[in-house]
């Protein structure tokens, strides 16, 4: 090929790369950088920021109980939903694969919340649900049982949360469901022949064969829960109430930036929480390494 033609193509090349590049450095990584910058800063949105180094971050490690409850929270909340949301999905997954008559209708029911599931819309409904005077403790009283203040009590407001995220786990099935079939039926075959039974042959054949995709799903869920912030938004009217019992690590971080118009200070949250991320996720690739089986590569 001559150096012209090389040439032709290579203008081709970047001119369908143009608007990808445009995006990446004015959206992505220039505002990236800017922020990282900001968290160095004091600056309220009114006046230009003013450099005071490290003081963000020192103020909300030492200085801000209301950072560490948004911790806590948003750690309770990960810990509860992530575990419950991946057996459910599994579960269904396991139920779907039989084969059952109008499959796709069962795949689209379950599949709807988590389309749904994050939107403002749900989230109202989801708040409607569980006030006082809401659709569950009707269905309660129908049996006698007084039912809780579910929204306005700090001890029960986050659990209706972790329900509204494990309600969400369509997605995850529809995952679930497409690595079960592709489990070839012969090790099932084989294993029945040497005497395994159902149980064996789940914990021998199909966890270790759908370890790859329990590792994306678990990735996935994990980096999402991390950044939940509609539904804790809407349910607590944005305050993170009652008593922070619902103070996610992102509500919180809109507080300071919208709120409190600190932006410097909501830049600093934000950066940890982009290293808190890259952190999880690379002591969970690297586990992988005794627990996710990949065919292709002989084991583990």
């Amino acid at each position: 090929m001559s150096l012209r033609a090389k040439t032709k193509n290579s203008l081709i090349a970047y001119g369908f790369l143009t608007p990808w590049l445009i995006g990446f450095f004015g959206l992505v990584l220039g505002p990236m950088i800017a922020s990282l910058y900001l968290s160095f800063t004091h600056y309220n949105l009114l006046n230009a920021p003013e450099w005071i180094g490290l003081e963000n971050y020192k103020n909300m490690f030492f200085d801000d109980d209301n950072f560490w409850d948004s911790v806590h929270v948003t750690a309770k909340y990960v810990v509860l939903s992530v575990p419950t949301q991946l057996l459910s999905a599994l579960l269904v997954a396991l139920l779907l694969k039989k084969g059952l008559k109008g499959i796709g209708i069962y795949r689209t029911i379950y599949y709807l919340p988590s389309l749904l599931g994050g939107s403002v819309a749900i989230a109202i409904l989801w708040r409607n649900m569980f006030d006082s005077n809401g659709l569950v403790n009707s269905f309660l009283a129908l049996f006698g049982i007084q039912g809780k203040a579910w929204i306005s009590h700090p001890d029960y407001a986050l659990y209706t949360l972790v329900i509204l995220s494990i309600w969400q786990f369509g997605a995850s099935m529809i995952i679930f469901l497409a690595g079960l079939k592709q489990i070839p039926e012969n090790l099932y075959e084989a294993a029945e022949i040497d005497g395994a039974n159902k149980f064996q042959s789940f914990i021998h054949i199909t966890m270790p064969m759908l370890s790859p995709v329990i590792f994306f799903n678990l990735v996935m869920e994990v980096i999402k829960s991390l950044q939940a912030f509609t539904s804790a938004y809407i349910i607590s009217g944005g305050t993170g109430g009652p008593i922070n019992s619902t103070l996610f690590y992102t509500l919180y971080l809109y507080q300071n930036g919208f709120s409190f118009f600190n932006m410097g200070y909501a830049a600093a949250m934000a950066w940890i929480l982009v290293l808190v991320l890259a952190i999880i996720t690379g002591i969970l690739f690297i586990t992988s390494r005794y627990w996710v089986y990949y065919e292709d590569a002989g084991g583990k």
